[in-house]
């Protein structure tokens, strides 16, 4: 297949374009800067350009990019990061979308990547794609955001949404940034440690969207989260275990908010306890479907 891949050279974007052309694949990048090889098209989404011309013959697009919506606790949500990261994602998936439902030989499938920050603070109950969406910003970025592939959709092309979890990698996210901490022994559950985190390994996220490429019967919001989701606090505990050390220095939700402002409740005091039901009835069969195997795994241990 030829593949094109905004945020190719992020986390998930990286992963994915080494499998899929360890695989066999063409991937061709998005990229803001001027092309450096035939496998780059420039793009410009705040201009909205994009040089349509140089998408034919592509079989399929995977859009990744976006504003990063939380690097650190210096990463507050101010009123121009949170237009930053709605824009971003709303005007990227427009303005692909636009160009490929024009083209004169559009690709078959569009995955275009979400969140399940969707779903909002929904505590204890399990939730399938089916499920009501939250009413925070988070959840009407994703609703955005995923409404903006509206015009790939009319044209025919079947259009894909996975709904990523927690993703977990040493090399970066919510993993790499804390695994420092923890290695320390200084980590520890986050307010109650009874909000659900549904946690999901980076090869997962990488199999999950070649899945959706590939199986013709994917389409619409796909939860791309383990089978198993777990706690905060049981999250917290199976990452001690992995790395050896005590997890006793807990953080209370007051002083998450002090520390990370609005981002403590979007982010890490929310629950959403997600089930991937299209993934399982579509026959996904998940690499790393356990924390404790997915760590060490990833952890070397």
């Amino acid at each position: 297949m030829n593949v094109l891949v905004s945020g190719a050279t992020g986390l998930i974007g990286s992963a994915l374009t080494s499998e899929l052309t360890d695989g066999g694949h063409r991937v061709i990048g998005l990229s803001r800067s001027r092309p450096s090889s035939e496998d780059t098209v420039r793009w410009d989404p705040d201009s909205g350009s994009l040089d349509a011309s140089r998408l034919e013959g592509m079989d399929a697009v995977v859009h990744l990019a976006g504003e990063v919506i939380f690097s650190g606790p210096a990463d507050r949500w101010t009123q121009a990061k949170k237009q930053r990261i709605m824009d971003s994602r709303k005007k990227g998936t427009r303005l692909l979308s636009g160009a490929i439902s024009g083209l004169s030989d559009p690709p078959k499938v569009m995955v275009s990547a979400s969140a399940i920050g969707y779903y909002g603070d929904h505590g204890n109950e399990l939730l399938t794609e089916e499920s009501e969406t939250g009413s925070d910003f988070l959840a009407e970025v994703c609703r955005e955001w995923e409404a903006a592939a509206d015009p790939a959709r009319e044209a025919g092309i079947r259009v894909a949404h996975p709904r990523f979890g927690l993703i977990l990698s040493p090399d970066g996210g919510a993993l790499g940034t804390t695994l420092p901490i923890f290695k320390l022994g200084l980590g520890g559950k986050i307010g109650s440690g009874s909000q659900y985190w549904s946690w999901v390994a980076l090869d997962d996220v990488v199999g999950a969207i070649i899945h959706c490429l590939t199986n013709d019967a994917v389409g619409g919001p796909v939860n791309v989260g383990s089978p198993n989701p777990l706690t905060n606090a049981e999250y917290t505990k199976v990452l001690g275990k992995a790395l050896n050390r005590p997890t006793v220095f807990p953080v209370p939700a007051p002083a998450a908010r002090l520390m990370f402002g609005e981002v403590a409740d979007a982010l890490l005091l929310s629950s959403q306890r997600i089930e991937p039901a299209k993934l399982k009835e579509t026959g996904y069969e998940f690499r790393h479907p356990e924390l404790e195997g997915a760590f060490q795994h990833m952890l070397g241990r």
